[in-house]
């Protein structure tokens, strides 16, 4: 099987049930930043050296490919979308992830500034990424059927996991947070 096909050459692509598409279309737009918020994970997962965060990420990465498969999927009224696998397990999971991880970390007095340790670094695009994909996805009900509930949760907590990942990454390696200074009033 070759992995080129050439149908996208004209910019239209094909959704998960053979509809084809414009390959600017918000779903598309939706998925694909899915994918990137994967491939990143991946590369964050290459440079963490907890085996407990790694396996988690690891984690992540499958229920990420599993909202992408959703999102790639086209409703129609004969053929539903098929019941997203993420449910209130998974965010209970999530949040008691991040919780676990806030419990070791130093209260915050100011903004942080993205950055630190490589992997933290890597943790902060995560978590903006997310942001951007959260994004997309509320847009598609504009122009599709609603996002099921528990797939949208799941995004919004994963921003909030990178982001205290990215502290605890930095805290592993004795690396200090850049807190934001404001501009001071002259």
């Amino acid at each position: 099987m070759k992995i080129y096909t050439k149908t996208g050459d004209n910019g239209m692509t094909s959704l998960a049930s053979g509809q084809r598409v414009s390959k600017t279309c918000t779903r598309l737009e939706s998925y694909g930043t899915i994918d990137e918020l994967n491939s990143t994970t991946g590369l964050l997962i290459t440079y963490c050296k907890d085996s407990i965060d790694r396996a988690f990420l690891t984690t992540i990465q499958n229920k990420l490919f599993i909202i992408g498969g959703y999102l790639a999927t086209e409703p129609s009224p004969r053929c539903p979308h098929p019941a997203c696998s993420i449910n209130s397990s998974d965010l209970q999971e999530m949040e008691q992830q991040i919780d676990s991880i806030s419990s070791l970390l130093p209260p915050l007095k100011s903004f942080v500034l993205p950055g630190g340790c490589r992997a933290a670094a890597i943790s902060h695009v995560c978590r903006t990424i997310c942001r951007r994909a959260e994004r997309c996805m509320l847009n598609l009900p504009e122009e599709h059927t609603a996002i099921a509930p528990a797939a949208l949760a799941y995004i919004n907590r994963l921003s909030d996991y990178f982001f205290v990942l990215a502290r605890k990454l930095n805290m592993d390696e004795n690396q200090p947070e850049t807190l934001w200074a404001p501009p001071q009033d002259n």
